[in-house]
């Protein structure tokens, strides 16, 4: 199907239009009873000024500043990062101005396919985890893994899988508390039928700290094996703790779960031009559909909302929420700077590329994949989810360190959204919703969804539907195009001194 239009306008304030389809010199646009020439040869998803605008002047899209002006430029000019540069400093003070987000979505008591944890949690698989507390094991923790697929082949329960990383000792202060609460969060994340803790003995997260912090755990469903304290072969000691937590993982069933025990992460990676206007709107529309069934969703990656900020402080449901906002952005952005790097340094080369020029044309579009929702709860990073709706979380853009923040909260699928593709996937379903017609042509075994369709035709009213209906059909147990192929990882935030 070809592009209703072959250009759009976002919003009636702006000064530019996005090219669904690549321009040639001389092509025109024809908008706001005005026709306009296109001045150099434009690739689809980027940006074709529609008014003169001089140096300085600022440039307009989604209706907020994405920059301004490196010289003068003419109606018609491609606006790319070469002309256009980013009004972002530093710190900045900000006024609470909220804003009425109230959702006009009705319940529709949908419900998924999820397995009933001990303490009331409910898991959207059933798999075991070998979660090592300290890199030095990771090769102990792989071969456990190996070892007991071939076992048991996996009937009855949904996956094995090792978490390694290579932390756990040797890490001060912000550093070792990062690693030792994302661990914990593993342990604790309901997508776990049995998980075994798997030590050395001497590292820095000793173990019986790191077990204490999982407070009152299920002990049928969560073991220690510390491999110094073995005698004798470590392996066949682990396989026996490895069989009963299988034992035990493999009575579970599905059960009928309401809509609303729903957690699900929201990042985006790999971005284009597209993303603002396809794959996060319509995360945004599922994201408030959840929230309105009384569902959690959590957004992160703060140094792209740089820019829109004050969008989301906005919509803080009280002043402290709206405090602890500008805390998490204030605080990033310090981070950035005691680093002696610009807070605008972003986007990617990958997302020049695809059709965005400054931090602020990339948050303007990040954020549309929360939605309306007022914000509900602000966490910081390596926190568990305490609030139903829309929360916020305290972690970097990098995909996989994000990702994988979003799961240890406690979210149990994240949804993706990218332009220009990615395979991976963190240790909960990775679901990869493509922006653009052509991704989703292109790599069919790493896509799981394509937003594609509405800049061919499809509308939102049409594809929410369908796309919900995907969603909730992982949830029930349909595997996501990361775990298909085994692309499962984690990654952990770093930030200080390694002795």
């Amino acid at each position: 199907m070809k592009p209703l239009k072959t250009y759009l306008k976002i919003n009636p304030a702006d000064s530019v239009v996005v090219c669904l389809e690549a321009k040639q010199k001389g092509d025109i646009i024809e908008i706001d009873d005005q026709q306009i020439f296109v001045n150099q040869d434009t690739p689809a998803g980027h940006k074709v000024l529609i008014k003169d605008v001089k140096q300085g002047e600022d440039i307009i899209k989604y209706g907020y500043p994405i920059g301004h002006a490196k010289t003068d430029l003419k109606a018609g000019d491609w606006v790319n990062e070469n002309n256009l540069k980013t009004n972002l400093s530093g710190t900045l003070e900000y006024t609470y101005q909220p804003v009425d987000a109230t959702l006009n979505i009705a319940d529709e008591h949908r419900t998924f396919k999820g397995y009933l944890r001990k303490n009331g949690d409910v898991g959207v698989r059933n798999e075991i985890w070998i979660v090592p507390t300290v890199g030095c094991v990771n090769g102990i923790a792989e071969q456990l893994a190996h070892r007991l697929q071939a076992e048991t082949h996996c009937e009855g329960i949904d996956a094995i899988w090792t978490w390694h990383h290579n932390f756990g000792c040797s890490q001060l202060s912000d550093d070792h508390e990062n690693t030792r609460k994302v661990l914990r969060d593993i342990c604790l994340h309901p997508n776990a039928g049995g998980v075994l803790v798997l030590s050395l003995g001497c590292e820095n997260n000793q173990p019986e700290d790191f077990m204490a912090m999982l407070g009152d755990y299920d002990k049928d469903r969560i073991k220690l094996l510390v491999t110094q304290r073995v005698e004798g072969d470590e392996v066949e000691a682990a396989m026996q703790e490895l069989r009963q937590l299988y034992q035990n993982a493999r009575q579970d069933k599905r059960v009928d779960v309401p809509v609303s025990k729903l957690r699900i992460g929201l990042k985006c990676g790999g971005s284009d031009g597209f993303s603002g206007i396809t794959a996060n709107p319509l995360v945004g529309e599922f994201s408030d559909w959840l929230v309105a069934q009384g569902g959690t969703s959590v957004l992160t990656e703060v140094p792209e909302m740089f820019g829109a900020e004050t969008i989301l402080m906005n919509r803080c449901k009280t002043p402290e929420l709206f405090q602890q906002t500008v805390s998490m952005v204030n605080n990033f952005k310090e981070y950035f700077l005691a680093h002696g790097e610009p807070v605008g340094e972003n986007p990617s080369p990958g997302n020049k590329a695809g059709g965005i020029s400054t931090l602020e044309d990339k948050a303007l579009g990040c954020t549309q994949k929360c939605g309306k929702a007022p914000v509900s709860g602000v966490m910081e990073y390596g926190d568990r989810l305490q609030h139903d709706g829309l929360n916020l979380l305290s972690a970097p853009g990098n995909d996989l360190v994000a990702s994988t923040a979003l799961a240890a909260s406690g979210c149990h699928i994240v949804l993706f959204t990218t332009g220009r593709g990615t395979p991976f996937g963190t240790f909960v379903p990775t679901m990869k919703i493509a922006t653009n017609p052509t991704l989703a042509k292109n790599k069919l075994h790493w896509v799981d969804f394509s937003a594609g369709q509405l800049i061919e035709g499809r509308t939102m009213q049409e594809l929410l539907p369908e796309f919900i209906d995907k969603v909730l059909a992982v949830a029930s147990g349909q595997q996501a195009r990361n775990e298909e192929h085994g692309y499962r990882e984690i990654s952990i935030f770093k930030n200080g001194v390694t002795l």
